[in-house]
């Protein structure tokens, strides 16, 4: 029989472009098809799904500098990555080259592109990455999480389908029903900032604990990522107000927590927006400030439109703002309840299989062929 078609991913060396291309690998795979991942060094970090033969490293640069000298040396690794590449796709010979994103898919969709191979691209944010601008007009398709991302650009839009993000198995697995706090019952407050962490959080979610009446604070079952060095002061405030509060650094089962919350105080990155619209889970958000692209800013939108968010910029995110919040979401559970439901209208669990079957399209290699 003849070998199953081979479909080469490419993504940056960072979470957000590796998680969601592992899990279109991973669907792949149980289609009966073969994926490998073409990356940067970052990616060795990451112990996935990923490794050994099936993990290929190839110079990549990100254009940080707009001095003739820095675009020059990023102009020469990103063309020793593309020869890389041509050489990588010729022994491989994929269906089609996928890519998620980051500077470090540019050698390899360029080189897919130049042999004539089939291209898509997948975007989680509400607006375009950098890398995904320079490709969207040379590529076959293009997959987004979110809809409305190229409306504005009827030639872009023509060929963009809205797939969802692909989630990671243990997202998936924590998707249940939302259960509105009852009247005077306990409410799960989970708070988290990011990969990184994010120190406004511990600048502005316990002074706003604080302002909230005392009644409330018995109802509390506070869950935060804390960074270590704020730490004894986030402590120290939840201990004098005897709120009931687990903190750390990393929550290793940060899927199963967003499941158990009746609310979210959180950044707005892409994966975080994908998640809560998976489980359906209503949030506050506060979009990274100062991003060139401001796609923090345009996913938190996207979730607030549709009712499942209250987007708040991080100059407007004060103690008092977050308390009014906090106070009037904990009184009115049934507006709890209609945000679940509008963020889980925009979630889309089955993103992975949407996004095999574009892929499927997109390569011409029918289901009868991906079988051994």
């Amino acid at each position: 029989m003849s070998e199953a078609p081979l479909i080469l991913l490419a993504a940056g060396g960072t979470g957000g472009h590796l998680f969601p291309a592992e899990a279109l690998g991973a669907a792949l795979m149980r289609r009966g098809w073969r994926a490998q991942l073409v990356t940067d060094e970052r990616a060795r970090r990451f112990s996935g799904l990923f490794a050994g033969e099936t993990l290929h490293v190839v110079p990549s640069a990100t254009v940080r500098g707009r001095s003739p000298l820095a675009l020059a040396r990023t102009g020469l690794t990103l063309a020793a990555g593309t020869a890389a590449s041509l050489k990588l796709i010729r022994r491989l010979r994929p269906a089609a080259v996928i890519g998620f994103g980051g500077y470090p898919t540019l050698p390899p969709l360029v080189a897919a592109r130049l042999l004539g191979v089939p291209t898509l691209i997948h975007d989680s944010n509400a607006v375009l990455g950098r890398a995904n601008r320079l490709l969207a007009g040379r590529v076959n398709a293009i997959a987004t999480s979110l809809p409305g991302v190229l409306d504005r650009d009827p030639k872009l839009a023509a060929k963009t389908i809205v797939t969802g993000t692909p989630l990671r198995p243990a997202v998936l697995a924590a998707v249940a029903p939302f259960e509105a706090p009852r009247p005077g019952g306990g409410l799960r407050l989970l708070v988290v900032g990011g990969s990184q962490g994010a120190r406004v959080m511990s600048d502005i979610v316990p002074p706003a604990i604080e302002r909230l009446e005392p009644a409330l604070w018995q109802r509390l079952k506070l869950t935060q990522q804390v960074r270590d060095e704020d730490f004894s002061r986030v402590r120290a405030t939840y201990d004098k107000l005897r709120i009931e509060a687990e903190l750390a650094p990393f929550f290793a089962d940060l899927p199963a927590r967003l499941a158990a919350s009746h609310l979210v105080i959180s950044r707005s990155g892409a994966t975080t927006v994908a998640e809560l619209g998976a489980i359906g889970r209503p949030a506050i958000l506060v979009p990274l400030p100062g991003a060139l692209d401001q796609d923090q800013f345009a996913n938190a939108g996207v979730l607030a439109d549709a009712g499942g968010a209250i987007r708040i910029p991080q100059a407007e995110f004060t103690p008092d703002r977050l308390a009014a919040e906090i106070s009037a979401l904990a009184a009115d559970p049934a507006r709890l309840e209609a945000m679940a439901s509008a963020a889980r209208g925009i979630g889309k669990p089955d993103a992975a299989e949407r996004l095999a079957d574009l892929v499927m399209k997109v390569a011409g290699v029918g289901p009868s062929q991906a079988r051994f």
